[in-house]
Parts: structure tokens; C-alpha cells; sequence
């Protein structure tokens, strides 16, 4: 078995060696391996079997969520299709490296331009999920990164064999095969971590402790989301029939999803109003409330108490930890606010800045909404479901940032690509600093706007 050094090495050296290699070369590879996947399904699904049959244990055993188990399920209906429409939508995107994003003239026949450049050598550490393999390596071969790739124990076989095809497939092709890696033991990982010579980013995919554990353990940068405590917050006026679909489909389109919401904040006007009509319809689809006094004094003055068959089982006084906890299946927390600013505040305060959505007819509630949050992703009138790289038209996602960095939201291809500054002179005696300055007799800067056509 190699070394992590060996490992990391392998990635670097494979990164700096693709970056000679023409980028079209990238879509060729990318094609290549969704044939060499489609061609090996059943060896892939036998794989997920194994792993699946692992896991029912462990769920059995109460040592597994039921969410995580269902993320781990490659055989759910269309998942296997999307992981390689998800390698086409990338072959699609343009090629994001080698753009110019800002030209300038410094002096006569001297040029400045910022180029868009990969990132380097990704370090990608997932939970479960087995298709993140694909969709991790399509956007770091598509943005010329190479990438490292440790997902849970949980995926092992999947995870594994999804690496070993994606290798051999671009083994018959121009890019070096090391450019995409897999690792399987929580001890390289650890190693990995301490490999900041030839690592350039570690992306973390999962909950608040494997994220802030990654943190605790390197000196790489870091750029990844922890919990998904998403909000929507139902503003005065609010649309009954827009409230229940928005709500309905936020929570149970896929409950497990870190972009599922897990508060409903209610402006305190629609508490006696839709309210309990809205309530109704939840507990309808067996979805358990967990509500602050007001909402939950709403409900229990109302015919709904008695008209719905499981409302003592499903409707329950809230905690405060309520407002912090990402369910991940048919629960949600249920909290009366008296503005829209005091919306803003509470999600500020609890949410984990990745989606949260406001109901609203109010153009200007909406815009106070998406002004006053620091979220990565903001919405109005939609469902929080849609915080995802491929409804975005980013061709799929490594993952969703929400930290302050360069990537904020599903970070797609751009998202792995950060810049370079060239400058060029054309000058026969080539350019130097001490021609310019204040002093008489000495140039200055010109910085003229120039044509963002790269010369490179």
C-alpha cells in the first residue's frame, strides 16, 4: 500500500503533468470513462449491494441512520442514469480554465491580464454517498485539478470500484491516471491532512463533526459546509397554496438532503390565519412539528386537533435545541417571529448559511430578506431543493461551501478555479519597475481597459 506522502505526490506530479496536455483532452477522458461506467452498471450495482447489505445491519442495529443508508443506495430510481448525465452536463460546460477575466495596459507594450488557473491537488473527504465519486472527479478533470477521494466506510466497495474504473478508463487516454485517487482508511486520512506540500484544498462533505475534526487536524485550506439547517420564513400575505406546495416539497422532495428545510418560521399574522390549513397539510404527509408555544397553541385550539388521526403523535412542544438540529427526515421545527427582520435574525443566528427561503407577495420583504442574510444560498418564493449544482446548471457539484471563501453555494466548475496575474511585455528591452514613478522624467501608468481576448 502507498504512503500518503506517495499518494499526495502522485496527485501533484499527475496535476502538473496534465496542465501540458491540451484541454480538450479533458472531454475526451470525461466521455471515455461515462462509457467505461455504463459498460461496467451491473459490476457497480453488485458492489452497492454489498455495501447496502452492510449497512441494513448496522441500520438494523441501530449503528446507521436511515438517511445515511439512503444515500448510500445507488439503485433508488434514476440515480445511476443522473451520476452519468451528470459526467455529460460537465462535457457541455465550457472549459473554465484559461478564461481572462480583467486585461490591462500598465504602459505602452506592457500587458496585464488575470487568467483563470485550476486549483491544484483537491482533497475530497464524503459521507456515504458513492456517486460523489464521479461527480467529484468529472468537475476536477473538466477544471484540470487532480483529486484525492476518501469516502465512508459505509461506500467502501462502491466508492472503491467507481475509482479503479474511473483510473483504468483514463489509463487509455492522454491524462495521467493518478490524477483521480482513492483512499479507504480513516488513518490516511489523517496522513493526508498532514500533506500540505503537495495538497492544495480539502473538501469535507458531511456533518458538523467530520468537518470541524478535518479543521482540527491540518493546515491545508478548507472549504465545505457542515449541518444544512435550512429556513423558510412565511411572510404577512402569504399564498395558502403557494405556502403548502413550497413547504411539502422543501421537506419531503428528499428529506435526507442537506438542502431540505428543517424550520418553518411563521409571521405571527398567518399563526390564526393559514397556519393551521398549512399544518394540516403537513401532518397530512405524516411530517412530526415541533412548535414554539404560539404555533403550537394555534393547532391545538383547532379543529385539526381533532380531525387529524395521529396529531398527539406527530405535533410536539419545541426545545431550544429544535432551532439547531438538522432532522434529516419528516420532522421539522416550528417558530412564530413578529417581522421579517426578526426572521433574518433568528436564521442568522441558527441557521447554517445554505439555503433559506422566503414566502412572500412583499417585493420589498424579499429584498430586505436577501439583503439581510448572510446565507449562501437566498430564495424567494421557491423551495430550498433547488440549492443544487446540477438545477443550477453547474453540471454537478463537488459540494455546497458556506464559508466566506472564493466558492460560495453548490461549487461546480468555477468554484474549483481560482486566477493567476500574467504579465506580458512586448517591449524590445523588456519592462522594469524603476522606469515609473512620481519623479520628473519618470513614466506612468497608463491602465487602459484591453480586449479580455487571452493571448496565452
Amino acid at each position: 500500500m502507498s504512503s500518503a506522502e506517495d499518494i499526495a505526490k502522485a496527485a501533484r506530479q499527475a496535476y502538473e503533468d496534465s496542465q501540458l496536455v491540451d484541454a480538450s483532452e479533458r472531454d475526451i477522458a470525461l466521455r471515455s470513462i461515462a462509457q467505461h461506467l455504463s459498460s461496467h452498471r451491473d459490476e457497480i450495482l453488485a458492489a452497492n449491494a454489498q455495501d447496502m447489505e452492510a449497512a441494513n445491519a448496522l441500520l438494523a442495529e441501530g449503528k446507521l441512520s436511515s438517511s445515511l443508508v439512503s444515500r448510500l443506495d445507488l439503485t433508488r430510481p434514476g440515480k445511476f442514469d443522473a451520476m452519468l448525465q451528470g459526467i455529460q452536463e460537465v462535457v457541455d460546460l465550457p472549459v473554465p480554465t484559461g478564461r481572462t477575466t480583467y486585461a490591462k495596459e500598465l504602459d505602452d507594450g506592457l500587458e496585464l491580464y488575470r487568467v483563470t488557473c485550476p486549483i491544484g491537488v483537491l482533497l475530497v473527504i464524503f459521507e456515504a454517498r458513492p456517486e460523489v465519486v464521479v461527480n467529484i472527479a468529472a468537475l476536477a478533470i473538466k477544471s484540470g485539478n487532480a483529486a484525492i477521494l476518501k469516502g465512508g466506510k459505509e461506500s467502501l466497495h462502491t466508492a472503491t470500484l467507481l475509482a479503479s474504473l474511473i483510473q483504468q478508463s483514463l489509463s487509455a487516454g492522454k491524462l495521467p491516471p493518478a490524477l483521480i485517487q482513492a483512499v479507504s482508511t480513516r488513518g490516511e486520512i489523517s496522513a493526508l491532512l498532514a500533506q500540505e506540500k503537495y495538497i492544495d484544498l480539502v473538501m469535507p462533505r458531511g456533518g458538523n463533526a467530520l468537518v470541524q475534526s478535518v479543521k482540527d487536524q491540518t493546515k491545508i485550506p478548507v472549504m465545505g459546509h457542515a449541518d444544512g439547517i435550512c429556513n423558510i420564513y412565511l411572510d404577512e400575505g402569504a399564498n395558502i397554496e403557494m405556502a403548502k406546495r413550497i413547504v411539502k416539497d422543501a421537506k419531503l422532495d428528499y428529506p435526507a438532503a442537506c438542502n431540505a428545510v428543517e424550520t418553518l418560521l411563521l409571521h405571527e399574522s398567518t399563526v390564526k390565519s393559514i397556519w393551521p390549513e398549512l399544518a394540516a397539510h403537513l401532518l397530512s404527509s405524516s411530517i412530526t412539528l415541533h412548535c414554539d408555544e404560539p404555533s403550537l397553541a394555534a393547532l391545538e385550539s383547532s379543529p385539526i386537533s381533532q380531525s387529524v388521526p395521529d396529531f398527539g403523535k406527530l405535533v410536539h412542544a419545541a426545545t431550544p435545541e429544535s432551532y439547531d438540529t438538522e432532522f434529516l427526515c419528516p420532522e421539522m421545527a416550528v417558530k412564530v417571529v413578529p417581522s421579517v427582520s426578526a426572521a433574518i435574525q433568528h436564521i442568522n443566528l441558527h441557521s447554517s448559511h445554505h439555503t433559506d427561503s422566503i414566502i412572500t407577495p412583499s417585493e420589498t420583504h424579499a429584498g430586505t430578506f436577501i439583503r439581510g442574510l448572510s446565507s449562501a444560498n437566498v430564495f424567494w418564493n421557491a423551495s430550498t431543493r433547488f440549492a443544487d449544482g446540477q438545477r443550477y446548471g453547474l453540471g454537478t457539484e463537488v459540494g455546497i461551501s458556506t464559508g466566506k471563501t472564493h466558492a460560495r453555494g453548490p461549487v461546480g466548475l468555477e468554484g474549483l478555479c481560482i486566477y493567476k496575474w500574467v504579465l506580458r511585455s512586448q517591449r524590445k528591452e523588456g519592462s522594469v519597475v524603476g522606469e515609473f514613478g512620481s519623479d520628473q522624467g519618470k513614466k506612468q501608468y497608463t491602465h487602459k481597459q484591453l480586449s479580455k481576448e487571452s493571448p496565452f
